[in-house]
């Protein structure tokens, strides 16, 4: 079977098998015997408007605020560039999303720019998905390496190139009732929260918090949800320096002492009741929302939920516990890149990058939603040192803590789902660190020792 599109992969040293087995490693999934057909359903129904002139196609996987908010900075694009035709898709988050994406790139119909995670994006660079952005390119439209977080900038660079366009950092952070800390003597004399530098610090903070609600002291999602406990776990476990993966994903480097060190402490936070030990994504929300905890810890991304409900709060960087002088914090950051197209069209690229940068311009907007901004113009300014609580977290860009390499990591992957089930396990009680650790470590390593699909 000889096509064009053969003949455009083979330019780029990949074959159409290559580019489909490459897909489904992006996706986190193996090579199915549907993929390796000359035309299959997916395929076939994926449609861009790549064909029109004079237009953008974009693609993204934005939900509830974030999509309210990138509908809002779409519109400011259409306004200011009427005669570009912009034609925006959201899709389901996670992998159905990077599968979508990624066939449609394989299938000579990807959309001119998309959003990719930081954490999924180099895979796709890996799988040869994603156009190199060209240094003289991005000056042309006032794009360059001095304009973003140095952090974020040289976490998406691969081999030295750029591949992405970081839009923000959203780190896990830690929500408070502002009236709750205040009853518990929790506030200094300004208003702030209190330094909650150690474990004691911390434990402690949760019990007073516990007596005011009379319910707990804090809440973290557990249940039916992997990625939340992953997120705390690895954020203290990256402040005690711990990894996870070397050699791109092909080694389990786990630190059974540091991990152990990590999971007790979690789990002395659900044995003692200062957090409840079975509580879902929506139930973690609802118990902070009615103010029968104190403290909430989940992305930045939930300060619309309660800016919505009037609730008094706060919110901060997660406590640096294990650290020291070294912060760190799981966090990942939103990206633009430019799917590869069928072809080399000027115009089209300088289109493509004229929308990248009006995104960029829009980070007030972003912002809001509670996401660090990427953008030094906007980060650096006044008028976002007065976006409060959303500059309290700022410092999180700096000390992000990005999933680790590798074919299965990365945003709502399989090595979130693996890590997260069995940190679930110890905060609700159902298994000792030990046990935990041991059912990770030979997940992950059956991970590992699996070929990519690449």
């Amino acid at each position: 079977m000889t096509s064009q599109r053969d003949g455009r992969a083979g330019r780029t040293g990949l074959s159409r098998r290559d580019l489909l087995r490459s897909a489904a490693a992006v996706a986190g999934l193996g090579l199915g015997a549907g993929l390796a057909g000359c035309s299959t359903p997916v395929l076939s129904g994926l449609t861009t408007g790549t064909d029109k002139p004079d237009s953008v196609d974009y693609w993204n996987l934005f939900g509830g605020g974030d999509g309210v908010r990138m509908a809002q900075m779409l519109e400011g694009f259409r306004t200011a560039n009427p005669g570009v035709d912009l034609s925006a898709v959201t899709l389901a988050w996670g992998n159905p999303y990077y599968t979508k994406l990624s066939l449609a790139t394989v299938g000579d119909k990807p959309p001119e720019v998309a959003v990719a995670h930081l954490t999924r994006m180099k895979s796709m660079v890996r799988s040869g998905l994603l156009q190199e952005l060209r240094p003289e390119d991005l000056a042309r439209h006032g794009i360059t390496p001095d304009k973003f977080t140095p952090a974020t900038w040289e976490a998406g660079l691969v081999d030295g190139k750029a591949y992405a366009i970081p839009l923000d950092t959203h780190p896990f952070v830690m929500f408070y009732n502002t009236e709750v800390c205040e009853k518990a003597g929790l506030l200094d004399s300004g208003g702030a929260l209190t330094p909650l530098d150690s474990p004691e610090k911390f434990t402690d903070a949760m019990a007073r918090a516990r007596k005011v609600t009379g319910a707990f002291g804090g809440v973290v999602a557990i249940n039916s949800e992997p990625s939340t406990p992953w997120r705390i776990f690895q954020s203290l476990y990256s402040q005690l320096g711990g990894q996870m993966l070397a050699d791109e994903g092909r080694r389990v480097v786990l630190d059974d002492a540091k991990a152990t060190r990590v999971l007790t402490f979690l789990q002395s936070l659900t044995a003692g009741g200062l957090f409840p030990a079975g509580v879902d994504y929506q139930g973690s929300i609802a118990l902070f929302a009615e103010q029968k905890a104190g403290f909430y810890f989940q992305g930045e991304w939930e300060i619309s939920t309660f800016q919505t409900v009037g609730l008094p709060f706060s919110m901060t960087l997660f406590p640096n516990l294990f650290g020291g002088e070294r912060y760190a914090v799981q966090a990942d950051s939103h990206t633009l890149v430019l799917p590869r197209q069928p072809d080399d069209d000027p115009a089209r690229l300088d289109r493509s990058l004229l929308f990248v940068r009006s995104m960029l311009d829009q980070s007030r907007v972003w912002t809001e939603g509670g996401h660090v901004p990427s953008w030094r113009p906007f980060l650096e300014s006044a008028e976002y040192r007065a976006m409060t609580p959303q500059s309290n977290y700022a410092a999180a860009a700096e000390g992000a803590a990005y999933d680790p390499e590798g074919w299965y990591s990365g945003s709502g992957s399989n090595f979130e789902t693996v890590t997260g089930s069995g940190v679930s396990t110890v905060l609700g009680g159902q298994q000792s660190p030990a046990a935990a650790l041991a059912q990770i470590r030979d997940k992950l390593t059956a991970l590992a020792t699996t070929a990519s699909p690449i």
